[in-house]
């Protein structure tokens, strides 16, 4: 990273904040469910004392459920601990203008402890040391990720108050590809794109998806950590234009019983001179690094779903016809599969199809990334391709439930070799907080079924 060229130089800040035109600097990270959390401060008092030293939040922010909720079980944070703090250290890296609200910069923060340690369960730094474990064999990561949405016509305020059923959608029938079916929303996705391009991103496309509202924005394939980051912020930005503009958009994996959101991930490596080393020397053929890499993912994929899939909604997605993947398969340009191998030359990569929209993008990629260290550590052979439909081809499956996920991830000595065991603990203990709650809950299809027939 310290060799990137960010989208805003702190010289520059430093001249917009003089000139009046910044006034506000966001320093936020993203936590266990990959969204961005932090602070706000005003631009002066930033460059003269938070740039340089940094800022602290309650480590409870990484030991918390979706909703905020203090729980048990987290080594790092608790009442017996007293909720001390970290410290959230500004990635210049990071910087760049956020369109979307007025006069506003931001910056990614890493986390560490008051003596300068890392935090190694924080999901940056979780991604940087499967960065650092990949530089050792000589590699870099390439990534991109397709992310899909739903937009509604309701705004979040309409949702919310409507315990977010009975929503309109933006589009009343499948616009997969449809120009007409984008054109009809096109004003937000135009703002949404535009918007992320001054913020330092590279749009690529717009589509329309299955899901009637469902869309699908693209950027530029990049390095891992710059891509997970970008995508954190995108969610938060996406998010924040559309209330905006008084609708609301969601990123849920399964959002009802029609097609899920996905969150495919291509990956490449590439070598000190940044050359892609998938390729074979024949034209389609991937490279023995490939191979080893591939087959990494497949031994891992089972193990390793907890970070794809972290959610309880997560698995209702996998359906079989449903192009999201239920088999531990690989493939050719074949999306039955769960891991789908496109391009050739220096485009060749992996498409990992498990993730759906409500991943963290740097727990799935250090995933990805353990996974082909794995394989190529251990020289793992690439069982042959499956060239038909993978869903009815007997092969084994992943995971069904959070709770199978959360045990494998538990109980598997790659996961433990790669992450570590305060990470395996840390988020097998999240998964243990989402299913507790979730057990707990009453839900509408009990209703529907219970209060008057049983």
């Amino acid at each position: 990273m310290a060799d990137r060229t960010p989208p805003l130089g702190v010289d520059e800040l430093t001249a917009l904040v003089a000139s009046g035109e910044i006034d506000t600097v966001v320093l936020a990270f993203p936590d266990m469910q990959g969204r961005l959390q932090g602070k706000r401060f005003a631009a002066n008092f930033f460059l003269d004392e938070v740039l340089e030293h940094g800022t602290e939040g309650c480590n409870y922010l990484l030991a918390v459920d979706t909703e905020m909720n203090t729980v048990d079980g987290y080594e790092m944070s608790s009442w017996d601990r007293g909720y001390g703090d970290f410290a959230m250290r500004p990635d210049t890296a990071t910087l760049r203008r956020i369109p979307w609200n007025d006069g506003t910069a931001l910056l990614i923060a890493d986390l560490t402890w008051n003596d300068g340690s890392p935090v190694v369960a924080a999901p940056r730094q979780i991604l940087r040391r499967q960065l650092e474990r990949l530089a050792e064999h000589g590699f870099t990561a390439k990534v991109g990720t397709e992310l899909e949405f739903i937009v509604f016509k309701d705004s979040y305020e309409q949702a919310w108050d409507r315990d977010y059923r009975g929503l309109t959608p933006v589009n009343q029938y499948n616009v997969d590809y449809s120009i007409l079916g984008t054109g009809r929303v096109e004003p937000l996705l135009r703002r949404i794109r535009k918007e992320m391009a001054t913020a330092g991103l590279t749009v690529e496309s717009a589509k329309g998806e299955c899901n009637p509202g469902q869309h699908e924005i693209v950027f530029r394939y990049d390095d891992a950590l710059v891509t997970c980051d970008q995508h954190a912020l995108y969610k938060t930005g996406a998010k924040e234009i559309a209330d905006q503009e008084g609708v609301s958009l969601t990123f849920m994996a399964k959002y009802n019983e029609r097609e899920g959101n996905s969150c495919h991930i291509h990956v490449s490596l590439a070598d000190a001179d940044g050359r892609n080393v998938m390729a074979g020397d024949e034209r389609g053929a991937m490279s023995p690094v490939m191979r080893h890499f591939l087959a990494g993912q497949l031994a891992a994929l089972r193990d390793f779903t907890l970070l794809y899939a972290p959610n309880v909604n997560s698995y209702k997605r996998f359906q079989p016809g449903s192009f999201a993947p239920t088999a531990v398969a690989w493939g050719y340009d074949n999306r039955t599969c769960a891991l789908r191998v496109v391009g050739h030359g220096r485009s060749m990569r992996c498409e990992n199809r498990l993730p759906g929209g409500d991943v963290n993008p740097h727990l799935a990629v250090a995933g990805l990334i353990a996974a082909g260290i794995h394989g190529i550590e251990k020289n793992l052979e690439l069982p042959d391709e499956c060239a038909g439909n993978a869903y009815t081809a007997g092969y084994a499956e992943v995971p069904a439930t959070l709770r199978e996920a959360a045990e494998l991830w538990e109980n598997s000595p790659i996961a433990k070799e790669a992450f570590g065991a305060e990470v395996v603990a840390h988020y097998r203990n999240m998964a243990r907080v989402e299913l507790a709650a979730f057990d707990a809950a009453v839900t509408d299809w009990e209703l529907r079924r219970s209060f008057e027939r049983h």
